[in-house]
Formats: C-alpha cells, sequence, structure tokens
C-alpha cells in the first residue's frame, strides 16, 4: 500500500509539472484560437448577403451575429470553452481580471452558477449573463477616470441592447411583444454597399442595423433606443408624430414653394430624409445637430438614401448625372446649436423635438420664422406634462396643475400656453392648427402670425382653469382686471354650498382657445392617403370629428370638394382655387357659372370655423353610477345628440367624450339610459314561483 501511494503521488506531482510547462503554450493557442474565431464573426458581420424580396428585386443586406451569452443549451454555453481539455481555461464571458483562468470542473461550476442559473428566456433563445466589456456608457469623466468599473449585463436577442437588471429585460421584451417584434430587426435592405459605411459611421467598429420607414433607411446602433447611452436616439414609437409633422409639411408645401424648413434636433435624420426624399423639390431641408457623432450618421444615411449632401467638405459625394445612383434630392448638414441657427437664419417650417422639454427652444424658433409660418414642436417630457411631477412642471412651464381625468388635453394646453408666451415676446401671435396628446408624447401645430395685434389676441386667450375637486366640474375664467368676490360662481355645480372649506383649485395659465383646425386636418388627411400613411389616417379622421364636435364621419373625396378648403386668419390659401376650378368644371373641360355656390361655401366655412369645439371632455366610466350598466358609447352618444348637445369622441381619451353639456347634463343623460344591474336578468326565486303556479 505505501509503494502504491508514492507511485501515486509521483505521478501527481508529474501531472502538476506537465501542467505548469504546458500553461503558457495552452495560452498561446487560445489567443491564436479565439482572433480566428473574430475574424470570420466580423467578417461575417459586414459582408452584404443578396435577398430578393416580393417584387423580386435584390437588395444587399447585413447579416448580424447574435452575442455569444445567447444560447439555447447549457451544452451550447460550455461549448464556447473545451472542457474536456488539459490546462487552465478562461470564462468566455468575463474578462480575464474579472475571473481567472481555472481548471475545467471549476470554470464548469461558474458557468452554470453564474451564467446559466439567472438567464432570461425568448422563444427558446436564453439570454445569459455577460461581464465583458460590451457596454457603451457616456462618461463625463476625463481621460484618466474614463475607465470605470465593469456592469453585468444581459444582450437583447431582438434589438442587440444591452440591458443592466433582469426584471428591466423582462419588460423590455414584454414590449417586444406587444409591438409584435419578435425576431432580429436588423434586416434593411438598400442599394448601397455597406462595406464603407460600416466602418467609417460607426466608431469602434460596433455592428449596426438597418431601419426601414417610409420608403426611408437609416442605420442604427444596438443601443439607440437610450438616449443616455447613445448619441444617435431613435424610436420607433414615434412614427406617429414623424408622420403627423410630414403631412402637416406637406400642407405647407403646397401653399408656397420652395419650402425652407428646418429639423433642428435631427439625432439619425430619418425626418428631415422623409422630408426630401418625398417631398423632393418643393422643400429645401437642413438637418441639423450638435453632436459630431449624429452628424456623420445623418451624413451616412444621406448616402443610404441617395441624397445629396450640401456643404459636405469631407464626405463622399455620389457621382452619376443619369444612372441610377444620382442624387434624388438634397440636404444640407449642419453641425450648430439649436438655438444659434434658428437665430441665424430665417425658416418657413421649423421643427422642435428636443429630449424633453422645448420650452428652452422657443423664443429662438419664434425669432426668425417667417410670416404664415409653422413651427411644430414635440415634447417628451411626459413625467411633467402628465402631472407626475408637479415641482418641474411648475419650474419648465410657469402652470399650477393636479392631477385630473382630463390630464392630457391640460398637457397639450400647458405647452400651447408656453408656446404662445414666447411668440408674443417676439410681436407675433399663433393659431393653434393641431394639438394631439398621446402616451409617449405631446405635439403641437401652430402657424404664425406677425404683428403685435396678432400677439395680443393670443396672449388673451391665456387663462387660468377652475376645477372642482369634489365633481371634477371644470371652466375657464372670465377675462377681466376686477377682482371676483366668489369665484365659485363661476362653476356650473353646487359643490361649494353643499361642501365646507375650499372645494375648487386654480390652474394654469393654460391655453383658453380651440386646438383644431378643421380645413387643415382636412388637407392632413389629403397628403396621408397621397403618401400611403394607413398608419395615421384613423387618427386624423378622429381629429377631424373632434374638431367639428360632430359624430358624422364625411370625409370627402381629396381634390374633389370645396369643403375641404379653409379660410385661416383671412388669408385664401392659393391651392385651394384649383381643388374649386376642379369641382366646377364638367368633363367638357367647360367652367360652370357657381358663383352663389362658391359665395354659399365660403359663408359656410366662415360659420363652421367661428364656431368653437368645447374645451374638454368628460370619461363616461368615471362619471359611471354603481349598480347601474351604462349604455355603450355610440349609443351614449347618440343619446346626447338627441338631447340637443354637440358631441363628439376624443383622441385624449378612447373613453372621452367632448361635450357642450355641463357635467350635470352629462350625469342627467347617463343616468337615464342607464339600466339596474339585476334587470339584466330574471332572478331565480321569480322563475321559480312561475313554475310552482303552472304545476
Amino acid at each position: 500500500m505505501a509503494e502504491l501511494r508514492e507511485e501515486d503521488a509521483e505521478q501527481l506531482h508529474q501531472e502538476d509539472a506537465n501542467i505548469k510547462d504546458t500553461e503558457s503554450d495552452a495560452n498561446k493557442t487560445l489567443a491564436d484560437s479565439e482572433a480566428c474565431e473574430q475574424i470570420p464573426i466580423q467578417e461575417a458581420s459586414t459582408n452584404p448577403v443578396k435577398m430578393e424580396d416580393k417584387n423580386g428585386q435584390t437588395s444587399s443586406t447585413v447579416v448580424s451575429e447574435r452575442h455569444v451569452s445567447i444560447q439555447t443549451t447549457l451544452d451550447g454555453l460550455e461549448g464556447l470553452v473545451d472542457l474536456n481539455g488539459a490546462g487552465r481555461k478562461s470564462c468566455p464571458l468575463c474578462p480575464e481580471e474579472k475571473f481567472k483562468a481555472c481548471y475545467s470542473h471549476k470554470l464548469r461550476r461558474h458557468l452554470q452558477n453564474l451564467h446559466w442559473k439567472v438567464y432570461v428566456e425568448f422563444e427558446g433563445q436564453r439570454m445569459c449573463i455577460c461581464h465583458l466589456p460590451c457596454r457603451q456608457l457616456k462618461s463625463s469623466l476625463g481621460s484618466d477616470q474614463a475607465q470605470g468599473r465593469l456592469v453585468a449585463h444581459y444582450h437583447c436577442v431582438v434589438c442587440s441592447v444591452t440591458i443592466a437588471r433582469k426584471t428591466d429585460m423582462i419588460s423590455h421584451l414584454k414590449r417586444h411583444i406587444n409591438k409584435g417584434e419578435t425576431e432580429a430587426s436588423y434586416s434593411g435592405s438598400s442599394d448601397v454597399p455597406f462595406e464603407d459605411t460600416a466602418s467609417s459611421s460607426v466608431p469602434g467598429g460596433q455592428a449596426y442595423e438597418i431601419m426601414k420607414e417610409l420608403g426611408t433607411n437609416v442605420q442604427l446602433l444596438p443601443n439607440h433606443t437610450t438616449p443616455q447611452k447613445t448619441d444617435t436616439y431613435f424610436s420607433r414609437k414615434m412614427k406617429t408624430n414623424r408622420q403627423l409633422v410630414f403631412c402637416s409639411l406637406a400642407v405647407l408645401a403646397e401653399e408656397r414653394n420652395p419650402l425652407e424648413c428646418l429639423d433642428a434636433f435631427g439625432a439619425t435624420g430619418i425626418m428631415g430624409l422623409q422630408w426630401a426624399k418625398h417631398l423632393r423639390n418643393s422643400v429645401k431641408v437642413t438637418i441639423n445637430d450638435i453632436n459630431e457623432t449624429c452628424v456623420k450618421m445623418i451624413k451616412e444615411n444621406c448616402h443610404l438614401n441617395h441624397i445629396r449632401v450640401e456643404g459636405n467638405r469631407s464626405g463622399r459625394q455620389l457621382d452619376g448625372a443619369g444612372d441610377a445612383d444620382s442624387p434624388i434630392a438634397s440636404v444640407e448638414v449642419v453641425k450648430m446649436d439649436a438655438n444659434v441657427i434658428m437665430h441665424l437664419r430665417p425658416f418657413d417650417y421649423i421643427h422642435l423635438d428636443p429630449f424633453g422639454t422645448a420650452v428652452n427652444y422657443l423664443d429662438a424658433a419664434f425669432r426668425n420664422v417667417r410670416n404664415l409660418g409653422i413651427v411644430s414642436v414635440t415634447s417628451t417630457d411626459t413625467g411633467s406634462l402628465y402631472s407626475k411631477c408637479l415641482n418641474v412642471t411648475l419650474r419648465h412651464y410657469g402652470c399650477q396643475i393636479v392631477r385630473t381625468e382630463y390630464y392630457r388635453e391640460l398637457a397639450a394646453r400647458m405647452v400651447l400656453a408656453s408656446v404662445a408666451r414666447a411668440a408674443a415676446r417676439c410681436n407675433k401671435g399663433i393659431e393653434v392648427l393641431l394639438a394631439v396628446a398621446l402616451e409617449h408624447f405631446v405635439l403641437v401645430v401652430v402657424r404664425v402670425l406677425r404683428g403685435p395685434t396678432q400677439a395680443d389676441a393670443s396672449a388673451k386667450k391665456l387663462r387660468q382653469l377652475l376645477h372642482c375637486q369634489w365633481c371634477e366640474e371644470r371652466v375657464f375664467l372670465k377675462p377681466g382686471s376686477m377682482v371676483e368676490e366668489n369665484l365659485y360662481r363661476q362653476l356650473p355645480c353646487q359643490c361649494h354650498g353643499s361642501m365646507p372649506g375650499k372645494t375648487a383649485v386654480e390652474l394654469g395659465p393654460l391655453w383658453a382657445g380651440p386646438l383644431f383646425n378643421t380645413g387643415f386636418l382636412r388637407r392632413m388627411l389629403v397628403a396621408a392617403v397621397q403618401h400611403n400613411m394607413e398608419d395615421i389616417q384613423p387618427l386624423v379622421k378622429t381629429l377631424i370629428c373632434e374638431a367639428d364636435c360632430t359624430t358624422l364621419k364625411t370625409f370627402p373625396v381629396p381634390g374633389y370638394s370645396a369643403l375641404s378648403n379653409q379660410v385661416e386668419c383671412g388669408v385664401v390659401i392659393k391651392t385651394l382655387q384649383k381643388f374649386e376650378e376642379a369641382d366646377t368644371s364638367d368633363q367638357s373641360g367647360k367652367r360652370k357659372t357657381t358663383g352663389e355656390e362658391s359665395g354659399n361655401v365660403l359663408k359656410k366655412i366662415k360659420a363652421d370655423t367661428s364656431l368653437e369645439h368645447p374645451a374638454f371632455y368628460y370619461s363616461i366610466h368615471r362619471h359611471s353610477i354603481r349598480g347601474m350598466n351604462m349604455p355603450k358609447l355610440n349609443k351614449f352618444l347618440q343619446y346626447l345628440t338627441e338631447a340637443g348637445f354637440r358631441v363628439s369622441r376624443t383622441h385624449f381619451d378612447p373613453t372621452g367624450v367632448r361635450t357642450d353639456a355641463t357635467l350635470a347634463q352629462f350625469k342627467e343623460v347617463l343616468t337615464k339610459y342607464s339600466v339596474p344591474t339585476y334587470s339584466s336578468a330574471p332572478p331565480s326565486s321569480a322563475v321559480g314561483s312561475d313554475r310552482r303556479q303552472t304545476l
């Protein structure tokens, strides 16, 4: 036995000596094998692959390789390292300074307990936790302190974004499922080869994805959805916003051209590229951004869509005058602060879409905008607008608000109040053309009217709102400088007489004028139909009904109805005369003499524009009666119309009703047509008694 133990000890000692001798050779071979594996992956991520679409046309696409932390089975994760070989081995998902090289049995336990045990599963793919330096965090420190600690994270299998917490990754995947995104979106098509663009536009050799929207291709970084970690921010949820802005610009382009328009915050440049690609010579597009990375990305996206970049000194130009690669439009790309470029140059159309509030750029926007031009403002600071951060609301917008049932319309009127004040400081007034408040943004589109008279008229539409905290009735305070003894008299409700103490609060100042222009919205619907924007057509139709406060959904054929004309601020749009001429001409080409009919139409238009829609809306579920079954919403709208009230649905709330009836009248009609819950089915006792009588 002693001899056997000595032989075993000598054998173990010999194995340790052999391991120490071969440790350096194993590390060298492992490094060489990793280098050989990285080369084909990089080549595969940049080489274009030809694919055929439905029309049989070929397009070059970029094939993306999934991250090594995304595996289907544990064997696949362990297969990243040869665990059966001898010697020490490094973890493929941890850097050397975090987990040193060890033997196979210890590395197998490390992969199982640390990486595989906390995976997130999505359609058979398991995203293991990764400790590699993959996250590109924006560092505000100096060059000496730029190297921070490594953060564990997950790689999304759909959009390749990196997320630190497991719960956040699960919520992120649920949002992908809700939007119908269950496959990797890295499958855009283009006619431009990607070898040059991938190396020049994306810093650090990062992979990117191609996204196509409204016929426009843009390249995106993997972390484009998180603005704190990337400069080229892009959100797919803002597609509705981009299409609404495009339709408003298309309407203005019909009035005058060429039109000088500015996208003050370009980011990826998709909005300005859509303007130039579809409106062509009608607009002169300027895309601005202060970040150098964004400017490079915008220029590369211009080349991706065959659009010439004006003033581009270092970028490459597309050659060819008559071939298929010739530029279809031109765009000016500027690297400048948004306030500076709006102070230096005049524009006909300005769009502001910063990350957060836009109040810091309103003064510069109204400084040089031309008369009868349009300014569109997108605000994404929904926390302060939707009454979640009241101190931030008071600091940014100077408004005192509370959480109400009509908080979205309150947010739109609050933004319009800031816009009207900024315009009045520049001796300009505004006419509101469109105000939309959805889940992720608030969009307002206004027409600029020069002159102190117009500025005074707009400033007079800023009023305080009196809101009852008991029944949520609301009314704008009457204009005037006299102090009223009892403000509660202006409220239609009688809560102050029956309730002790202060029952109402003053909110504002808010915009008290109309939120929509019916003629402008009808022409936006025409533009949406012409450019095949099917996503926003139901929304625009809802806005038209809401502007007229009616349930009659009459949408005439574009260009063939005189009712689609409009008179804005006493100015007749030139393009509308063509529509009238087309209507009054018969098949032989001769013009009909319909002077009386056109006069009647203009009178009707003026009468419609003078009749404003009601200020706010009521939620039918908020004011429902306990123990009663409410009627269907469409039936309830019919009942209110029969009672003599103006009524329509609203885009602010799917269960909201915009009407000129007071809250008491609203509840009275609701109570009249509500049915008790027990009357929907006969009680069982009554049925039993009837059976006994028959027996």
